[in-house]
């Protein structure tokens, strides 16, 4: 029996039912729970298989691992009622659908299993310790390996890593998991990868089975919809509790046009630079971006469109010289507005819809911070490329001149670890990112977030929106620029 608050009746704190130096580590860090999570414990506590719903930022993913963490480091000293044993192989299995964000919980649960061991020193509580792996695409083989020999408490993976060891002789290290939590389960609910992930779900639960085990499920997201239609897609053919109390998210969402007409931009006014005439590059992602910008313009620069006979700038991206038709561009307004939005907050989160477009962006953040700063190194003979110095994780961070780095599926894992701890310790002002960082990933307390163009849906415009006022009570105020149309079809000709 259960009251308003979610709490097991007779029971006046949801923290009473916890080991007790994981309860004192929380009541010190956090002083009390959240509602979702106080509603999770009570369900996840009963063994209920559980989809937890909440806005980004409530702590749905601290709910749903310390309870399996109260379990592990009281394991043989404490009684709950599920008897716990001595430990042979993974316990938790933690399914993230990124790479990146699986790293980020891997990195994250360090900080309160460190915590949880200091308050255990310190009231001298003998606790078990408590190890955390991840296997993905980017684990070396040596690392797998090792992860073979001598499995984790708590796994990280991602859907296909999971098919790759339940098909394999690592199937055997996961015969005595009893929590499985699969998180942004919105992002693969409803797709072939989800289709293949509730196969793998089902394997897993046979396997443990077969060993005289079974499996809790726990579901964390913060936009899905139909919640019912999902909370079945979790479960299968078992019962799933479906934790979803009332939020009231707060939005401050704006569109702003950096021009009055998308057809007749304005021009930029040229930055004079030893004086010569130089202009901001338009920005695309597509062919029909580039279309856009001019026919007569061949040759790319970052920070620029280069004529290609003459290699001048061309301003605003149009041939002056040119005798065909041209179209003035958008984007060098798009550059500076964001370019103005970056330099007055701390930290910026810029969302586009390809890496394309995140490279060329990022590039022109940067000159335009150099245009203002440091105008004579784009005079320089053998200037190095913005867009470039990204793959560059040593020096690109202490080089004054860059101010935004890109972060996308095609980034490698250390650098991508690299952007996220810059933006974090303050060093980096902004990160423009696709898809890569819209889900869940700890960035710390950004100060704003801008979305360029379009979402690609409802679901992946909240998930951007709130990475801009991530904690409980916060208000989002995530302004979208709106992107130029695309260009109409050519005529047919006459010939």
């Amino acid at each position: 029996m259960t009251d308003s608050a979610g709490t097991t009746a007779g029971t006046t704190d949801p923290l009473d039912r916890f080991f007790a130096p994981v309860a004192s580590w929380f009541r010190e860090v956090f002083v009390e729970p959240t509602v979702v999570q106080s509603q999770a414990w009570d369900a996840v506590s009963r063994g209920e298989h559980a989809l937890v719903v909440a806005p980004t930022g409530s702590g749905k993913t601290l709910a749903a691992f310390l309870w399996a963490l109260s379990r592990l480091t009281s394991a043989g000293l404490m009684q709950d009622g599920a008897g716990e044993t001595a430990r042979k192989g993974t316990r938790v299995l933690y399914i993230s659908p990124l790479k990146a964000l699986g790293v980020d919980v891997e990195r994250n649960l360090r900080v309160p299993l460190a915590g949880i061991a200091r308050t255990a020193a310190a009231t001298g509580t003998d606790i078990a310790p408590v190890t955390v792996g991840v296997r993905s695409g980017d684990t070396p083989q040596s690392e797998r390996a090792k992860l073979l020999r001598t499995p984790p408490d708590v796994l990280i993976t991602t859907p296909e890593s999971l098919y790759l060891m339940l098909t394999s002789k690592a199937a055997g290290t996961l015969v005595d998991v009893d929590t499985v939590i699969v998180d942004e389960v919105h992002a693969v609910a409803g797709t072939k990868r989800g289709a293949h992930l509730a196969l793998s779900l089902e394997r897993l639960d046979a396997l443990v089975a077969d060993h005289g085990g079974s499996v809790q499920r726990i579901g964390l997201s913060a936009t899905v919809n139909p919640v019912d239609t999902v909370a079945s897609f979790l479960g299968g053919d078992r019962p799933v509790t479906v934790v979803n109390p009332p939020a009231h998210k707060l939005w401050d969402v704006k569109v702003r046009s950096v021009v009055p007409d998308f057809r007749e931009p304005p021009e930029v006014e040229p930055l004079v630079i030893d004086g010569e005439d130089s202009e901001d590059a338009p920005l695309g992602d597509s062919p029909v971006d580039d279309a856009l910008i001019g026919p007569s313009l061949i040759g790319e620069g970052v920070g620029g469109i280069t004529d290609a006979g003459s290699g001048r700038r061309v301003a605003s991206g149009v041939d002056r010289e040119s005798a065909l038709p041209q179209q003035k561009s958008v984007w060098p307004h798009v550059q500076r507005a964001i370019y103005e939005q970056v330099m007055a907050n701390r930290s910026t989160l810029v969302f586009v819809n390809a890496r394309r477009t995140a490279e060329r962006l990022t590039g022109a953040l940067n000159e335009l911070w150099a245009e203002e700063h440091d105008p004579e190194s784009l005079a320089a003979p053998t200037r190095r490329d913005p867009a470039q110095l990204m793959a560059q994780s040593g020096t690109v961070a202490a080089a004054p001149q860059v101010i935004a780095r890109a972060h996308h599926g095609s980034v490698s894992k250390d650098e991508r670890a690299d952007i996220e701890q810059a933006l974090k310790e303050g060093s980096l002002r902004c990160v423009v990112a696709t898809s890569s960082l819209e889900l869940g990933i700890d960035m710390g307390l950004v100060d704003h977030v801008v979305q360029v163009g379009a979402p690609p849906s409802v679901s992946s415009a909240v998930q951007r929106a709130g990475r801009a006022g991530h904690a409980v009570g916060a208000v989002s105020r995530p302004p979208v620029v709106p992107r130029p149309r695309r260009a109409p079809p050519a005529p047919p000709g006459n010939g």
